[in-house]
Parts: C-alpha cells; sequence; structure tokens
C-alpha cells in the first residue's frame, strides 16, 4: 500500500468484499437441507451473489493497485467451480480461504491509516 488513497480503497473495498463473503458462506451453509428443485434454485441465486463479489474484488484491484486481489478472486471462482460440481457445501472452504486474505488486507490497510492518524 503505497498511498492514504489507495489505502482508504483497499480498506472499503475490504469491508465489501468480507460482507458478501460471509453471506455467501452462510448461504451456501444452508443449500444442505433443500430437496432437488429448492437446491438447483438457491445455487443460483448464491452464485450470482458470489459472481457480484467477484465485481467488487476486481474493482478493489483496480482502485487498490494491490495484486493480492487477484488470489482473492482465484479462490472465490474456485467457490463457484464448486457449486457448479455440485457440492457448494465444499465452497466454503475457499470462501474462508479468500475471507482470510481479504481481513490481511484490510487489516494492513487499516494500520497505514491509522499511522497516518487518519483512524
Amino acid at each position: 500500500m503505497e498511498t492514504v488513497d489507495k489505502a482508504i480503497m483497499a480498506f472499503s473495498q475490504s469491508e465489501k468484499v468480507k460482507t458478501g463473503i460471509i453471506w455467501a458462506s452462510q448461504s451456501l451453509s444452508l443449500l444442505h437441507g433443500l430437496p432437488g428443485a429448492e437446491r438447483k434454485g438457491a445455487e443460483r441465486i448464491v452464485t450470482t451473489l458470489i459472481n457480484m463479489i467477484i465485481q467488487e474484488v476486481k474493482l478493489a484491484e483496480v482502485v487498490s493497485g494491490d495484486d493480492r486481489w487477484k488470489g482473492i478472486a482465484s479462490q472465490i471462482e474456485k467457490s463457484i467451480m464448486m457449486i457448479d460440481s455440485g457440492v457448494g457445501e465444499e465452497a466454503v472452504n475457499h470462501l474462508s480461504r479468500a475471507l482470510s486474505f481479504v481481513t490481511n488486507i484490510g487489516q494492513q490497510s487499516m494500520l497505514l491509516l491509522r499511522d497516518k492518524g487518519l483512524l
């Protein structure tokens, strides 16, 4: 993180992405008990949410200039592959890894902003 502006953008995006990942993970946990057609519909809704999260991750990479967001996008994209393969519950593992990476970026951004006296 080179500048305050980039740190602000990274922190803001990290909070938004973390929220989306948590929602998606919780939604995936609910799939287990759904019958066939309802499960397929729910999977499509969760996949749409995850695709929206991926767009936010890509935006974060652009506005922050931080390449670590690419790895986060990759982990989240793997979760979609798991859902498409019929093992949506396994997608939570990839989302958890992505959440850890996003949290790290957010913490580093917050520390830079704190050190600059902005938080």
